[in-house]
């Protein structure tokens, strides 16, 4: 990212730090016209790649906006805010609440993908979160990326080429994005959410430059407090008992934080749900309506297990984060920790612990992702995590976990 300054003006304008890629992107977009001078600048299956907070999705709808609008991505013609808004009609946009993309989803976008566009030269088809596509998913899209009709795009998003199989990697061309500094994160923020330099900074860092939950810590003061509540005692655990206990409260946590980011969009489906049948405000729903009202019920309790999983999956990333500045600070290394505000206690446990014993904890954690991407209990997780920390410690005779 530049200064909090953007790659470009119209639908480019959102994207920071990015200049690279999306020159890669403009150049695609001015070669999608059939009489184009570099036509072979131009596919039809991309992949955004990026680590969290580069921007991916944002990359993606501005690159679709960009090929659907008949200015080139002008940010302001009705095509453009059509994309802004998911509601263009030559758009697909796949983001999935739940562990997976299922197959019937597959099918959906294969069919879709057959259609001619309505009122552009191309329909788009953004897929968000690509990396959670099973193998039987992947399978059903390959035909369909691999020979797309010409009017179709297919726009995938994924932290890593390596997330999915090979042979739809094999069938896209990559763009890569990358990790804006702290420092521009921080410059982002007070640009658009104000706030003090300092206090902008540390949510830049403590969130690891992920634009995303940078932007959640300084306009929720709640979402700070539960990273703060998360990390409190992690590193000094004394016993089993601490260590399923502070299991528990990480899921607790990731449950407040799923139902907090949940609770309004919750209310506001519903409420459009009896508007679109014609009810008033929580009238009685009549007998032939109910199965809908379930039906979106059921939706929502699938995005809430999914938004708790989100929440540990952040915790987890805390606690990673929190051990690597155990371990640099360990070996004696003297950057800008991210965690700061916590360096007393960083370098009391640093003093007593040895850097294999650390690295120990760090590979935990990362095992720790792995199971619970397997689909095993958070609870379970967790608590295997906490209380191997405990029992290495034992093993080791340190005075910190």
């Amino acid at each position: 990212m530049t200064s909090a300054s953007s790659t470009g003006g119209g639908v480019w304008a959102e994207i920071f730090g990015q200049t690279r890629s999306v020159e890669t992107l403009k150049r695609a977009v001015a070669a999608a016209h059939p009489d184009a001078e570099h036509r072979e600048w131009f596919t039809n299956s991309w992949l955004i790649t990026g680590p969290p907070g580069s921007g991916r999705s944002n990359c993606a709808y501005a690159f679709a906006a960009a090929l659907l609008c008949p200015n080139n991505g002008c940010g302001t013609c009705p095509s453009c805010r059509q994309v802004a808004a998911r509601t263009h009609p030559d758009l697909t946009a796949v983001a999935t609440e739940t562990a997976i993309i299922n197959i019937d989803t597959a099918r959906s976008l294969v069919e879709r993908a057959w259609l001619a566009p309505t009122v552009s030269d191309y329909r788009v088809i953004v897929v968000e979160d690509a990396d959670r596509m099973v193998q039987r998913t992947s399978n059903t899209l390959l035909k369909a990326i691999e020979e797309p009709a010409s009017t179709t795009v297919w726009v995938m998003c994924a932290p890593s080429r390596a997330d999915l199989l090979p042979t739809i990697r094999s069938r896209v061309r990559e763009v890569s994005l990358t990790t804006p500094s702290p420092e521009e994160v921080a410059q982002l923020l007070v640009s658009r959410h104000g706030g003090t330099p300092e206090r902008a900074l540390r949510a830049a860092e403590e969130a690891q430059s992920h634009v995303g939950m940078a932007s959640r810590l300084v306009t929720t003061p709640e979402a700070w407090s539960r990273r703060d509540r998360a990390l409190q005692g992690v590193l000094t655990l004394s016993g089993v008992g601490d260590a399923v206990r502070k299991a528990a409260d990480w899921v607790a946590i990731a449950e407040e934080d799923g139902k907090a980011a949940a609770a309004d969009r919750d209310a506001k489906e519903r409420a459009e749900t009896f508007r679109a049948l014609g009810l008033e405000p929580d009238a009685t729903i009549p007998r032939q309506l109910r199965g809908i009202f379930r039906e979106l019920e059921t939706h929502q309790k699938r995005r809430a297990k999914r938004a708790t999983l989100d929440g540990v999956d952040r915790i987890l990333t805390d606690v990673s984060s929190l051990w690597r500045d155990v371990l640099v600070t360990a070996l004696g290394a003297s950057p800008r920790l991210i965690n700061e505000r916590r360096r007393p206690e960083i370098e009391s446990v640093a003093a007593s612990s040895s850097p294999a014993h650390i690295l120990a904890n760090i590979e935990a954690v990362a095992v720790a992702r792995q199971r619970l991407a397997a689909n095993v209990p958070p609870a379970l997780a967790l608590e295997e995590l906490l209380v191997g920390a405990v029992i290495g410690h034992r093993a080791t005779g340190e005075t910190a976990s």
